[in-house]
């Protein structure tokens, strides 16, 4: 596709410019194949931040996709529920749900299709019947759909709330016995990787109680409204208690904080859990083709045992 860079365009960024005058591609599209040299002005290659000039001569190529292939791979699955419509699963901590650069092997996704062939197509070849995900650190339940009929189903009740999804946390400090944090959550204005609450932010609505106190943390039984990326472990953070172990919501850093006589055991707890201790505990939804009421529960994994029963163990000395 060739471009001429009009005068009233002349000094836009060149990436925002192709966006207006190429409608099919996003602006993150665009500045890749500004980066992998597909785009040139005047015969030559220029950054996305170049400032388009008047009469600019600017050449777009958009190389052919290329087939994607996601191997079935023989990974074991704590199944808790299957039929010929949808299962759920157990993820374990440290198995990302589906591929993505950097990533595409050891996926749930992967080990999904060799355990059966017939995932809904929805959400694409990556996304194979997924229909919500967990954080590659958070472990617990999800369900996924086998066909379309199911998937649109589930995602209808997901959608309008229906799906009922409960977790346990362990978390920093000490909060009100009950409580809902109603912030909208957005990417972090500075660390893109993170999410946080911003302005302008999609609507992200987190409920949560306390289970039981201990002496510099707290163990919440948390329900979720809405599932945004990150939701409770950015909203916990906001509220001040971040989830214990969480390296990058400040669950980690939170030990010098603490009454000195507390800080040894602490540490320790930190060396039981490497991660979030964070667990998708419950999930309950409608069978989208039999009409009756599925409830899945699923204990906590090893490493967020062994962290609570330190905490508990620590606060009855």
């Amino acid at each position: 596709m060739l471009v001429h860079v009009p005068s009233h365009a002349a000094g836009e960024r060149l990436d925002r410019f192709l966006r207006h005058c190429c409608a099919s591609l996003s602006r993150t599209r665009i500045q890749q194949l500004v980066r992998d040299g597909f785009v040139q002005v005047n015969g030559c290659c220029q950054r996305s931040s170049y400032a388009v000039r008047t009469g600019d001569r600017i050449d777009v190529q958009v190389p052919e996709p290329q087939p994607l292939v996601v191997a079935p791979e023989a990974v074991d699955l704590d199944i808790r529920y299957e039929d010929d419509c949808l299962l759920v699963v157990n993820k374990p901590a440290g198995m990302t749900v589906h591929p993505a650069p950097g990533n595409w092997n050891g996926t749930l996704v992967n080990a999904l299709l060799h355990h059966c062939t017939d995932l809904s197509g929805i959400n694409g070849i990556l996304r194979p019947g997924i229909v919500h995900r967990l954080d590659r650190e958070t472990s617990g339940l999800l369900v996924v759909a086998k066909n379309d009929v199911a998937h649109r189903g589930l995602a209808a009740q997901l959608e309008k709330r229906r799906i009922r999804r409960e977790y346990s946390a362990l978390v920093w400090g000490h909060v009100a016995e009950e409580g809902m944090v109603d912030a909208p959550l957005g990417r972090h204005p500075v660390d893109r990787k993170r999410m946080a609450v911003v302005h302008g932010g999609r609507p992200a609505v987190t409920q949560y109680a306390v289970r039981e106190r201990f002496d510099f943390t707290d163990l919440l039984d948390i329900r979720l409204q809405t599932g945004r990326t990150h939701q409770i472990r950015a909203h916990l953070e906001h509220l001040g208690h971040p989830v214990f172990g969480d390296p990058v919501y400040s669950g980690r850093n939170r030990a010098d904080g603490i009454r000195p006589e507390w800080r040894r055991q602490a540490e320790r707890m930190l060396r039981l859990i490497p991660r979030q201790a964070l667990h998708a505990r419950l999930i309950g939804f409608i069978h989208p083709l039999r009409g009756v009421e599925l409830v899945l529960e699923a204990d906590w994994p090893q490493d967020m045992a062994a962290v609570v029963q330190a905490a508990a163990v620590q606060a009855a000395e």
